[in-house]
């Protein structure tokens, strides 16, 4: 981990397209200014955290919509079979 100290003001590039202003300083909370292309996501880490969470939950798979797809599968191919 690269540490750096930085006024309000003044500002940290990462790679050619990313710029970090710090914007203000009050006590110990710092409030930052981030120019970054759209392709690149900009998260506070407590919402990523809640992003990757969802998205694993939405790749489980359920085992009786599983069931329930098969079911439909092979009665497509049954009712296939008889025409």
């Amino acid at each position: 981990m690269l540490i750096i100290t930085r006024k309000a003001g003044e500002r940290i590039t990462i790679g050619d397209d990313i710029v970090v202003t710090i914007i203000e300083v009050k006590g110990s909370l710092v409030k930052l200014g981030i120019d970054a292309p759209r392709s690149v996501s900009v998260h506070r880490q407590e919402i990523y955290d809640k992003i990757r969470e969802q998205n694993i939950k939405a790749s489980e798979i359920d085992e009786s919509d599983l069931t329930i797809a098969l079911s439909i599968i092979n009665q497509n191919i049954s009712d296939g079979d008889s025409k």
